[in-house]
């Protein structure tokens, strides 16, 4: 589980600014929202509010960029880390991006820090506590030589051979994480970090991510039952009794995928966990329907928006509440009615253990009802004057401005939370 992760100088981010799963001592609704593991009591969930262009998206793509940095090595060391410092004054270009993560592996908590620009890593280093903190190993780049030097923490005897072919497989554009990968060798702390951030952590979801397509392609692969993701559509009143899937492979030849990617809407990684052995797995879907005793079988692009989604939550439910799992979601609440919102995000506070949700969301309805809402899972990104996000909690206001008796929805709406748009009159005069 994640426990705090602090980013400083990435898109909208300018200074550092810090997301924390780290519960209050408020033990409101702590069975369904906090999960207990040693020292720790870790939040279920982070739900972001704030305007567009605040900054909400870029909380979750900058833990997107943290995931890929660890796991998906650059392969040449020229190309260029794809990402923006921020861009609205004159020194933040110029100066290096900073990523940092706290997190829980196998009952030991880590922490990853990296810190880079556009060509290069230029430090990275990871730690462990047991319960002490520990230096695992520091990288630092020399930009002129193109080399980097890794030195492992005092605990760890590393033979000169891995150490060097460690450095060799670490490209000034890789993370020591990556070039690990790379690099046929075994070290306890890097594994558990790997694994974590390959294993745990899930891509981020954006509003056009095809959840239908993630949802059937869990249960092909056996990671969900179909039968469960079929209790969960029961739950919803979505009038579905059964999951009809018609799978298919075609062969393609070697030099098509590029087509493929390129003419396709389907993301990139997705499309790649299609295709194996250049054949191309596709599948078509029909949702059965029981009316008056009689079955219908609908095929899936004829169901509305919210049927559509909530299949595709359906999956990723499953997966939250039978594994542990991070998965952050953008617009959670799209095409669903705030009841079946408010009902998904019961449901998984009520049955996840050790799983956890970072959503952004511009749903405010369920801010109304303080019986199912903690005020430290509920977020807010806030333009400044500068143009730069800045993040905070509802926790984070002393009594002056939230009460246990203030209506919290009446309080965002009002402004006096930050976090909404500063909208003009209506009028216009055009020429």
């Amino acid at each position: 589980m994640i426990i705090n992760f602090s980013i400083e100088n990435f898109g909208s981010i300018k200074s550092k600014q810090t997301l924390s799963f780290e519960a209050e001592k408020s033990k409101h609704l702590e069975d369904f929202y906090i999960t207990k593991i040693g020292k720790y009591r870790l939040l279920k969930i982070a739900l972001i509010y704030g305007a567009n262009a605040s900054g909400k998206t870029m909380i979750l793509q900058a833990l997107d960029f943290l995931r890929n940095l660890a796991i998906n090595p650059l392969r040449v060391k020229t190309d260029p880390l794809e990402f923006d410092p921020f861009l609205f004054d004159n020194d933040s270009s110029t100066k290096n991006t900073v990523l940092s993560i706290e997190f829980l592996q196998n009952q030991k908590k880590y922490l990853y820090e990296i810190e880079f620009n556009r060509k290069a890593v230029t430090e990275e280093k990871l730690y462990f506590f047991n319960p002490s903190k520990a230096n695992v190993f520091t990288r630092i780049t020399d930009l002129k030589k193109d080399f980097s030097k890794i030195k492992f923490g005092s605990k760890f005897n590393i033979p000169k051979k891995t150490l060097e072919n460690l450095q060799a497989n670490t490209l000034s554009n890789n993370s020591v994480l990556g070039g690990y990968l790379k690099t046929n060798i075994n070290i306890k702390e890097l594994k558990d970090t790997t694994d974590w951030f390959r294993n745990t952590l899930y891509s981020f979801l954006n509003p056009k991510s095809d959840f239908s397509m993630i949802t059937t392609s869990l249960m092909d692969e056996g990671k969900i039952k179909k039968q469960n993701v079929m209790t969960i559509l029961k739950k919803a009143d979505l009038n579905i009794s059964d999951i009809i899937i018609d799978k298919k492979i075609e062969n393609i030849p070697a030099d098509s995928l590029e087509f493929l990617i390129e003419v396709s809407n389907i993301p990139i990684n997705k499309l790649k966990a299609l295709i194996r052995n250049n054949k191309l797995t596709l599948f078509k879907l029909d949702l059965e329907h029981l009316v008056d005793g009689a079955k219908y079988p609908l095929p899936f692009d004829k169901e509305s928006e919210g049927t559509k989604r909530y299949y595709g939550l359906a999956g990723i439910l499953n997966l939250l509440v039978s594994k542990s799992v991070i998965i952050p979601i953008g617009e959670l609440e799209a095409s669903l009615h705030p009841d079946l919102y408010q009902h998904f995000l019961l449901t998984f506070l009520a049955n996840s253990k050790e799983s956890q949700i970072i959503a952004t969301t511009h749903n405010r309805e369920l801010l109304n009802d303080k019986d199912i809402i903690r005020d430290d899972a509920l977020w807010i990104t806030n333009k400044k004057k500068d143009a730069s996000t800045e993040l905070y909690s509802f926790a984070d206001f002393d009594s002056s401005i939230i009460r246990d008796t203030t209506n919290r929805l009446n309080a965002y709406k009002s402004g006096k939370l930050g976090g909404i748009p500063n909208i003009s009159d209506f009028y216009l005069d055009l020429e």
